[in-house]
């Protein structure tokens, strides 16, 4: 079992390009640019322990992924998380809806990665906002804040999906938030 520690923070643009400069000058390592689709189910025992049950789609690779919030007195998010990679994502999805899970939310995400000591930064957009994640253990997290020189940046406690239902839009069932697609002429 892993536990996934982690802190996120709502960015405007321009501090979002100024983190991003800060990175360059500290030399983090860039690790990866991707897109992203999430599908999370609800019901029965994940509603119960106020779990999260995805399937996220990175190009030709699904990941399942469960993830149980650890109660803990810190603003930075404890999480029991176990995932893997999934061969047949149409055979999954008919897998958890046997389970009586039902897809309840949908967002696309816009992910920049990168390596800086002791944790992981993530730079994400979505339909409705840009974020950063940043992963480690909490004195990491608290060491970075400083090297980045963003005490001042408020947490932000909802993860994706709570903000999905928030800021996105009702699609049956369904919140979604995606990003329009262009139309070719």
């Amino acid at each position: 079992m892993a536990i996934e520690i982690e802190k996120k923070y709502r960015l405007g643009k321009k501090r979002q390009g100024e983190i991003i400069s800060k990175l360059d000058e500290l030399g983090a390592e860039f690790r990866s640019e991707v897109f992203e689709e999430n599908y999370l189910h609800r019901g029965g025992v994940i509603d119960e322990r106020g779990a999260v049950l995805r399937l996220r789609k990175i190009g030709d690779t699904t990941l399942l992924t469960y993830k149980e919030r650890v109660q803990n007195a810190s603003d930075i998010k404890h999480r029991i998380e176990h995932e893997t990679i999934v061969a047949d994502v149409d055979e999954t999805e008919s897998i958890i809806g046997c389970l009586g899970y039902k897809l309840s939310v949908v967002y696309e995400k816009h992910r920049k990665t990168w390596h800086l000591h002791d944790v992981e930064i993530v730079l994400d957009e979505l339909p409705f906002g840009l974020y950063m994640e940043i992963e480690g253990t909490i004195e990491a997290i608290r060491e970075a804040e400083k090297v980045l020189q963003i005490q001042d940046l408020r947490p932000e406690p909802r993860g994706y999906p709570r903000l999905t239902v928030k800021y996105g839009m009702l699609v049956g069932d369904v919140s979604e938030a995606r990003f329009e697609k262009t139309k070719s002429a």
